[in-house]
């Protein structure tokens, strides 16, 4: 590709895309990991259930309320991995959920805090080297 960057386009700017067609919400998100019994342990710790697959599959998904996340082994599909991403999760209590982390033996990277974005937050960092961000919007 190019240097150019792509021109910014709203929807009703797409020919032939009404509305209903366009995106309306993120399905799930897929990391990878170098060692899916130790991702899964990790994700099931933080809350989320096990949908699909297992600590043995190359692919496993989990819920949490209406947020997927999916696990892929490393190697699976052929490729080259980049190895860090974030996701950030809104929980209805930053510090009530951070407690329930640190009591199930998990370590955030900081305790919460407060952002000049209006945010109150913490990160914790899976196996795989991923940064979760746990929020929740200060009033």
């Amino acid at each position: 590709m190019g240097s150019e960057p792509l021109p910014h386009r709203d929807r009703q700017d797409l020919p032939g895309m009404e509305a209903a067609a366009g995106i309306q919400t993120l399905s799930a998100v897929t990391l990878a990991t170098h060692d899916m019994a130790r991702a899964l342990a990790f994700y099931l710790e933080l809350g989320f259930s096990l949908h699909r697959g297992g600590p043995d599959a190359s692919f496993c998904s989990l819920r949490a309320g209406d947020v997927h996340l999916n696990l892929i082994a490393e190697g699976t599909e052929g490729r080259e991995w980049s190895w860090w991403g974030r996701l950030i999760f809104q929980v209805a209590d930053v510090d009530v959920f951070h407690r329930h982390i640190c009591a199930r033996g998990l370590q955030p990277d900081f305790s919460p805090r407060d952002a000049v974005w209006r945010e109150r937050y913490f990160h914790i960092t899976d196996p795989d080297g991923h940064e979760l961000s746990f929020t929740h919007p200060l009033s």
